[in-house]
């Protein structure tokens, strides 16, 4: 939304947001679907189905990188998402939270891909720790590196929705 606000008071227009052309854009939808079948269904109970996020964590990290010349600002997305894999990864196919602020997980020690941050977890320092805001909601490094890349990616596309490839000569 950021992005966006910028864009707009700089001189840019939000119909250049449509020239953006992305290849694949569905393996966006499908990690976002998957993410929320494995955290919001009573397949977060199920031993194992972690790893159905950390699949799609992988192939976002993999689509992002994959358009790192064709969208400016990508990068920063892709770096985000790549350091929540290494810590997820690290962590069994659970991202750790601190206690405090893991208040949805009702007691539980792991729900879904979420695990309680404490000793016996790995790289709590790119868990989710970081709190923004009134709401008790955790974030981690990766998460706020993905939400100013795409503050970025969306400013500068309605600045110039021109790509890499097309700014560069033939």
């Amino acid at each position: 939304m950021l992005g966006a606000v910028f864009g707009l008071l700089t001189g840019g227009k939000v119909t250049n947001l449509a020239r953006i052309r992305f290849r694949w854009p569905w393996v966006v939808i499908a990690v976002i679907a998957i993410r929320a079948i494995v955290l919001l269904t009573p397949l977060n109970s199920v031993e194992g189905a972690q790893y159905l996020y950390v699949l799609a964590l992988a192939a976002i990290v993999a689509w992002t990188a994959w358009h790192v010349n064709r969208v400016r600002g990508i990068w920063l997305i892709s770096a985000g998402a790549a350091l929540n894999l290494i810590v997820i990864l690290a962590n069994g196919g659970r991202m750790p939270v601190a206690p405090e602020l893991a208040t949805s997980m009702a007691g539980r020690t792991t729900v879904g891909q979420y695990t309680i941050m404490g000793s016996q977890t790995n790289l709590n320092i790119l868990g989710d720790w970081i709190k923004l805001g009134p709401i008790p909601q955790a974030y981690s490094f990766g998460d706020v590196l993905i939400a100013v890349g795409l503050a970025i990616v969306v400013f500068l596309a309605v600045r110039n929705p021109t790509p890499y490839k097309e700014l560069s000569p033939p």
